[in-house]
């Protein structure tokens, strides 16, 4: 009974999830101090059914909303924006939401994110039952951060 309850333990702390034909795996989102009042996350989807899926968005109880974005550059300047109908999954493919690309926006955020901790995401996608991603939260300086996300340009949401 005690390994039992240690290897599910163990299960329930992974950033890596699989549920029917949708894998998440290498999750993180960012740090946030005091005061602001978004922060994105990131994470590999592996869409392991022949028919693509998407993406939606989702739910998490440190913020508002939960939403799939982008980056757009509108004449110089790059612009995040919520992506419609939802992130497109191939199937039989890795679909990676990155810095500077597709990823995931906390809106409102209720709280600061602090590093080291680890929060609850659910993620909603269009065919797939949603699925619950234990995420941890990183400081990430801005030099590793995408080149066009805060590059020379001026970055708008």
């Amino acid at each position: 009974m005690k390994k039992l309850l240690a290897t599910l333990i163990i299960a329930g702390l992974a950033t890596s999830v699989s549920a029917a034909g949708i894998q998440v795996k290498d999750t993180w989102a960012r740090a946030t101090v005091e005061g602001m009042h978004m922060s994105g996350a990131f994470m590999t989807i592996h869409n392991d059914n022949a028919k693509q899926d998407f993406l939606l968005g989702g739910s998490s109880d440190v913020a508002e909303r939960v939403e799939v974005h982008t980056h757009i550059n509108d004449n110089g300047v790059m612009r995040m924006r919520e992506v419609k109908g939802g992130v497109p999954l191939p199937g039989k493919a890795d679909t990676e939401l990155k810095p500077g690309s597709y990823h995931i926006m906390f809106m409102g955020l209720k709280r600061a994110l602090k590093e080291g901790e680890t929060i609850p995401v659910t993620l909603k996608f269009k065919n797939e039952k949603p699925q619950t991603v234990n995420v941890p939260v990183k400081t990430t300086p801005m030099s590793a951060m995408h080149k066009d996300q805060h590059g020379v340009g001026v970055h708008q949401h």
